[in-house]
């Protein structure tokens, strides 16, 4: 199998370049551990989504499934055939080794897309798990390239998606790799925060689904790290604990978050960055 790409003649019959599809021209998310990035509009995401989910919806055939908190999309080492798009709820991803070690590698919101690691080898490189109930459409990979063969917009659609997700995956590792302890989770509250914002959704009050445990898996830190992480935030009050418990959070502003991560750095991870 191959992936279909247009015609395109040779560079001296060319007069001007070809124009990129408009979806494809949207601006990736950038995590916020980017130090001096600019910051993505929420805005301007929330109407990326939704003209990629309704671009799909209505030019390849797809399946639509309710998934509850818990129940599984795809697992690692099954057969890929299908790439899945989020169209609402939360979602992770995690890799589980031979001897049953598990690490969370990536969270996924609406407009996501999911099982791109499926492509290369032929099968899912790690498990897709609900995080909360939403919807996931379900597409045959052949069926995508062939609609997308005629239609260049999809095309486009396509490879902006597989270009955030290198992005997320690039940005994560420059989090782990020069973030200290608190400045991680901060950062990682800001990036769920701000994912939340691009979606059209409230950012000052979250629930967060996941434990502390897993919390720390995905950011490489004890479960006591987050714990102590998050109770400094709470001193400074950059968040607060609500009475609903102790997933449920206020955030005070995403500019909160950044001035405390910036507090949080160290000479080190200043240079690093």
């Amino acid at each position: 199998m191959h992936i279909a790409t247009p015609h395109t003649e040779s560079a001296s019959r060319l007069s001007m370049p070809t124009p990129m599809p408009a979806l494809m021209q949207m601006p990736a998310a950038i995590p916020a551990a980017a130090r001096g990035a600019a910051r993505p509009d929420a805005a301007a995401v929330c109407a990326r989504v939704n003209d990629s989910l309704k671009l799909l919806a209505e030019s390849v055939d797809l399946q639509r499934r309710i998934v509850h908190a818990g129940d599984t999309v795809f697992q690692g080492g099954q057969g890929f055939q299908c790439l899945y798009i989020i169209n609402s709820g939360f979602f992770k991803t995690l890799n589980v080794a031979a001897d049953g070690r598990e690490q969370v590698v990536g969270l996924h919101f609406k407009g996501d897309w999911m099982g791109f690691d499926g492509i290369a080898h032929g099968q899912y490189g790690c498990d897709a798990i609900a995080m909360d109930t939403g919807e996931v459409w379900t597409i045959r990979y052949d069926t995508l390239l062939l609609a997308a063969a005629r239609q260049p917009a999809l095309l486009g659609l396509l490879h902006a998606a597989m270009s955030r997700e290198i992005s997320r995956d690039r940005d994560s590792l420059l989090s782990l790799g020069t973030l200290p302890a608190d400045a991680r989770v901060a950062d990682f509250l800001r990036y769920w925060a701000e994912s939340l914002s691009q979606r059209g959704l409230r950012a000052d009050q979250i629930t967060l689904r996941m434990t502390r445990a897993e919390i720390g898996n995905y950011l490489g830190m004890t479960l006591e790290s987050v714990s102590r992480a998050l109770s400094r935030m709470a001193r400074s009050n950059v968040i607060r604990f609500t009475e609903k418990g102790r997933r449920d959070l206020c955030i005070a502003s995403t500019e909160a978050l950044a001035s405390f991560i910036q507090a949080a750095m160290t000479p080190q991870s200043r240079v690093l960055q």
